[in-house]
């Protein structure tokens, strides 16, 4: 992934699709938010199955490594009920069993019960996140907007990274239903507002083969 990221065609077909739908809108119904879903590899076993075996997790490890595993599972479901913008950013947190303090392991926080940190650039330049489209997701329908190649940047404050939107030119990533974007967490990234009526159903999953330092583990 030279510029931060890549997009696949369908992984999943449709028969592998529909069952993941099921749940996903069994849980959206039941939700506090209608936006998404946190924590689905302890709550789901069906997602978690899902994503820790077959097409999946095969093109999560030949991107990621042969141990690679997946560290955190997200539901994200943008549709008319919950419609957002997100600015550009990085992903710089990652989700641990439990606090240990460690060099370079910042700005701790606790999200629906499970413990977020930022850790140094290299932990974060290990992992590969996969978003898989539960459906089609093209240009009116909120999909991330990427800017190549920041990716190998490190962590950015908000001046450099506004200094990125005026040197980089984005894309636009349209993903089909069954395929997968990936992408690596200091890409800068962002989205806007779907313009149709329409679900955009993603699990966002993070996958690493490294292992934490200090007795700290993932989640």
């Amino acid at each position: 992934m030279a510029q931060g990221f890549t997009i696949s065609p369908p992984l999943l077909s449709e028969t592998e699709l529909s069952p993941l739908r099921e749940v996903v809108d069994g849980m959206q119904l039941n939700s506090k938010t209608r936006g998404g879903v946190r924590n689905l590899l302890r709550s789901s076993r069906v997602l978690a199955r899902a994503v820790e075996e077959g097409p999946i997790a095969k093109f999560a490890r030949s991107l990621a490594g042969a141990g690679a595993r997946p560290t955190k599972l997200t539901l994200f479901n943008k549709s008319r009920q919950a419609n957002w913008t997100i600015r550009w950013h990085q992903d710089a947190m990652i989700a641990v069993a439990e606090r240990r303090e460690a060099s370079g392991f910042c700005g701790w926080s606790e999200k629906e019960g499970v413990v977020h940190v930022r850790p140094p650039a290299h932990v974060l330049e290990s992992i590969v996140a996969l978003r898989v489209h539960l459906d089609d997701t093209p240009a009116l329908n909120g999909p991330l907007r990427v800017l190549p190649g920041t990716h190998v940047m490190g962590l950015l404050d908000r001046e450099q990274i506004e200094s990125c939107r005026r040197e980089h030119r984005e894309v636009v990533c349209e993903v089909a239903a069954g395929g997968v974007m990936a992408m690596k967490p200091l890409l800068l990234h962002a989205s806007s507002k779907a313009a149709v009526a329409a679900s955009r159903r993603v699990l966002h999953v993070e996958y690493s083969a490294t292992d934490l330092p200090n007795g700290l583990k993932w989640a």
